[in-house]
């Protein structure tokens, strides 16, 4: 478990944080980064600093790293003990098998007439409406078999009835190709995309999130999908040399530009706004990010004269306008190095190209993830407020001069990639650089879909005379000494949002779109030290 007490001394709270964070996953940085000398930098101009150029394949390893990964108290098929969920039907009950000229193949039986119609499918009678968007997102990432676990998904509630937390994230279709549920999209059903079931009834979690007022986005990745790329080669990148294209993980990737991938995502994300989900979020909408070598055998049939970014750009405003009489939100996750990097790094995403064709954009700002020399930092992992408050910042001066641009909200890390150990000083470090950057919203990642508890504030609000501590500056320090340590002028720093108190901020009944259905449990123990004076 990670440090919960309550400290009111410098040396006990520093003894503490030698043991705060544990949940993680701890894993060491790929070959190749962290380290070395210091790369060319290549700047974004009238920015205030420089990213460092990037080396293709290494950002492309470290994402693979942090996929998602089964909980221990989640796993087998029996998700460790937990009955099944009432009106879950096996994979394949009401289905026919049907020869489609490269083998049988579990189908729906039901006609698809028209765009997305697929029959009646199975709903808590939910709809988008159902799920106030708050004001403010304060969310964690849920992946399939944390969500599919009657005990994890219950704990998690939890965790967000304690704490200021109201918006889960849930994965239907994550990079391993296989959707989470008993999809009745026929292509999914058609190629196995069902096989590997997660969420035995996913209306179920579904009026679990709305009986305790948690906001649910829908997680569905798009290019890297190995399962449709081998029941479909014709869908995937293809190789020069002939066959599909590899990456330098042998893992095949969709090809970008097809529009029949475009449709297959879009069907999947009709399907959950039918269920109720208010909001689509999009990842791995981009290119591969692999060795020179190995993009240079890539074809990408249909590509025509587009370029990279062209594809990514046209895809999100083809979804959103597909998805607009749905009545739900699209967004996208991108990589953290777009709010920064004025060039295309070889994956599709430029910033200025797709923030007015999402509602909202959310770079994935992870500290670990920038190399040594990122805004003059040798270590960026060791300043997750100083790169974490730069690069959004970045991004949110560019998308000033967009008409129409989405807003954004930002993914944070709660992992340890590299040194230091992440816990709650450098947790609650990310969320304040969010804040101090004019950003409101932010999601917590970690695979397992373990969070660090004494990062987050208590549900209702922290006591006056405490407030949480982050690392800045190469110190753990108070919130209210950021400026102090940095050096800064705290009067010609942008403020926090409207509304936003981030030393003593409650998440009361009514303030943000949760319902607050019945009393809350005691709030958690967090990780603080007193006010000065």
């Amino acid at each position: 478990m990670g440090a919960e007490t309550m400290v009111r001394g410098l040396p006990a709270l520093l003894a503490l944080l030698l043991v705060a964070g544990c949940e993680q996953v701890d894993r060491s940085a790929p070959p190749g980064y962290g380290g070395g000398a210091e790369p060319q930098l290549e700047g974004a101009p009238g920015l205030g600093g420089s990213l460092p150029a990037s080396e293709p394949g290494v950002l492309e390893g470290i994402q693979t790293s942090l996929e998602p990964v089964q909980p221990e108290d989640a796993a087998g098929t029996g998700l460790s003990g937990d009955a099944p969920d009432p009106g879950f039907s096996e994979v394949g009950a009401g289905s026919v098998a049907v020869e489609d000229g490269a083998g049988s193949a579990a189908v729906d039986p039901l006609s698809r007439d028209g765009a997305g119609d697929f029959g009646p499918a199975p709903t808590g009678g939910l709809t988008p409406a159902d799920f106030p968007r708050p004001d403010t997102i304060r969310g964690i990432y849920l992946n399939a078999w944390s969500a599919g676990s009657v005990r994890r998904r219950e704990a998690l509630v939890d965790l967000a009835r304690r704490t200021e937390l109201n918006t889960f994230v849930v994965d239907i279709k994550d990079a391993s190709g296989f959707v989470s549920h008993d999809s009745r999209v026929p292509l999914a059903r058609a190629v196995g995309a069902n096989k590997d079931i997660r969420i035995r009834n996913l209306p179920a979690l579904l009026l679990l999130l709305q009986e305790n007022g948690i906001y649910p986005i829908a997680r569905i990745v798009m290019t890297k999908d190995p399962v449709l790329a081998e029941a479909r080669p014709d869908l995937a990148i293809q190789d020069s040399a002939g066959g599909v294209w590899l990456d330098q993980n042998e893992v095949t990737w969709l090809n970008p530009y097809s529009r029949e991938v475009w449709d297959y995502h879009v069907d999947l994300a009709r399907e959950m706004a039918r269920m109720g989900f208010p909001e689509i979020q999009w990842d791995y909408v981009r290119f591969p990010d692999a060795p020179s070598d190995l993009l240079a055998r890539a074809v990408y049939p249909g590509a025509g004269s587009r370029s990279k970014t062209q594809a990514v750009r046209a895809f999100l405003g083809y979804s959103r306008e597909a998805l607009r009489p749905e009545g739900v939100l699209v967004t996208a996750d991108v990589f953290g190095v777009t709010t920064s990097s004025r060039r295309d790094v070889g994956i599709g995403q430029v910033w200025e190209s797709f923030i007015d064709q999402v509602d909202v954009a959310l770079p994935m700002v992870y500290p670990s993830h920038y190399y040594p020399g990122s805004f003059g930092f040798q270590k960026p992992n060791a300043h997750p407020y100083e790169i974490v408050r730069r690069a959004l910042r970045d991004g949110i001066a560019r998308s000033d001069t967009i008409p129409n641009a989405g807003s954004v909200c930002a993914w944070l890390q709660d992992f340890t990639l590299g040194q230091p150990r992440y816990g709650a000083p450098e947790i609650r470090a990310q969320i304040q650089a969010a804040y101090d950057a004019g950003v409101k919203d932010w999601i917590l990642w970690n695979p397992g879909s373990r969070y660090t508890e004494s990062a987050l504030l208590p549900a209702e609000g922290s006591p006056s005379w405490m407030e949480p501590v982050m690392r800045v500056g190469g110190e753990i320090v108070p919130i209210s000494r950021r400026y102090e340590v940095l050096g800064e002028d705290r009067e010609r720093i942008q403020p926090p949002p409207p509304g936003i108190d981030s030393t003593n901020r409650g998440s009361g009944e009514g303030q943000d779109g949760r319902k607050g259905s019945g009393p809350h449990p005691a709030p958690p123990r967090l990780l603080t030290m007193p006010r000065p004076g």
